[in-house]
């Protein structure tokens, strides 16, 4: 995948789900980072939020040096109220995602708020 297509807009709200996976492969931290609003929160690393650029960044720079593989989950249709949606995907490892995302001034879509994992309780 060639820089431009890795860093092109987000039409839809589900276009950053998918942007993430294929950007997180390819090693691109840029990319990952545009993703999100200036001032957004991400609920990572595990038990820790993370705020704005700068520290989304860093988390992601840990993240990424270990090499990890993922793959594309189940997206949920999302959840549209004016400008701002509410995201969801299934990962393979059946635990959810839940991710706010915002309408841009350019009719492009950025995450605010990201929750890479819920944990579902296991079925009865």
């Amino acid at each position: 995948m060639n820089t431009a297509a890795r860093h092109q807009p987000a039409r839809t709200p589900n276009d950053l789900g998918r942007f993430f996976v294929d950007l997180a492969n390819a090693g691109d931290i840029d990319g990952l980072v545009a993703l999100y609003e200036p001032d957004a929160v991400l609920a990572f690393p595990p038990g820790q939020t993370t705020a704005g650029h700068a520290d989304i960044r860093r988390a992601y720079e840990t993240l990424l040096s270990t090499r990890p593989h993922l793959t594309h989950g189940t997206p949920h249709p999302p959840l549209i109220n004016g400008d701002v949606a509410l995201t969801a995907t299934r990962l393979a490892d059946g635990s959810v995602t839940a991710e706010i995302a915002r309408r841009q001034p350019d009719g492009t879509w950025l995450w605010a708020v990201d929750q890479p994992a819920v944990h579902t309780a296991d079925p009865p």
